[in-house]
């Protein structure tokens, strides 16, 4: 299974906001939904699928173990709560949210834990999140490098992460792209907004349109019905070679994400 190359983000949607903002963008056209434990908005996210109507087979619905639950006998069932809060039998894809790497459970733990519950059925694939290239490298002698569907990764104009994507790559694991807009910081940058005007496009699509020609899935929120309309037309913009050279000239390794406790030492 293939991982789709456009879904809707949840981080930092809670309530109301979060239900309305699943449903709108299913209804203007999404059907890969991103979201989290730690987001504490999987029940709003189940809700606003199944008051939806579109069927569970059309959706690709991601989630992701928080570090609390990584012990083996702690992950599966955390995953069988998510999975009764969203509403649906399995889900489509869990990540490890973050390697967390002095929490005192190993990645062969949560990686074979993980890989029990892909074999219950519980979850369709498997991958990591914001594991560097060493833990990446961990998780693969656990459990396969087929087996890791994506690391999703902070990346954006400003972080290009050249190393970590060099690696992924090379090791046939899909990325996955979040914070693409870089918290909006990339919307008013001169470079793409003379990239936009010439394509007669938006900030944000020529930002997802570069991600999604370098072959990163990417996940971009909005609580705006217009503005999850528009970020989706990203895949039917086509950057020149001149516009991915400019793009990729505006590296300046701008992490914007790196909680301590959390995230590992970067391949910067």
């Amino acid at each position: 299974m293939s991982i789709p190359s456009f879904g809707v983000g949840t981080f930092r949607l809670d309530g109301q906001v979060a239900i309305d903002s699943v449903r709108n963008a299913l209804d203007v056209g999404y059907r890969a939904i991103d979201t989290a434990q730690i987001y504490n908005n999987e029940a709003e996210v189940g809700q606003a699928i199944a008051e939806s109507g579109v069927k569970r087979d059309e959706l690709f619905i991601t989630t992701k173990i928080w570090l609390d639950n990584y012990a083996h006998d702690k992950l599966i069932p955390s995953l069988k709560e998510s999975l009764a809060k969203l509403r649906t039998d399995y889900v489509d894809l869990t990540l490890i949210h973050w390697p967390a790497p002095g929490n005192g459970i190993s990645v062969t733990e949560f990686m074979t834990a993980l890989a029990d519950a892909k074999a219950q059925g519980l979850t369709q694939q498997i991958g990591i999140s914001n594991f560097n290239i060493e833990l990446t490298q961990q998780a693969i002698d656990v459990v396969g490098k087929q087996a890791i569907a994506t690391n999703q990764i902070e990346l954006s104009p400003y972080l290009q992460n050249p190393k970590l994507v060099a690696f992924l790559k090379q090791q046939g694991i899909h990325i996955t792209s979040y914070m693409t807009l870089a918290y909006g910081n990339v919307l008013k940058d001169k470079v793409i907004n003379a990239i936009a005007k010439r394509h007669q496009a938006t900030p944000a699509q020529v930002t997802l349109a570069w991600a999604l020609r370098l072959g990163y899935s990417v996940i971009p929120s909005s609580t705006k019905r217009e503005n999850l309309a528009s970020n989706l037309q990203a895949s039917q913009l086509q950057l020149t070679d001149e516009d991915m050279a400019q793009i990729a000239a505006l590296e300046r390794n701008g992490r914007l994400v790196s909680p301590d406790g959390l995230a590992p030492k970067w391949d910067d």
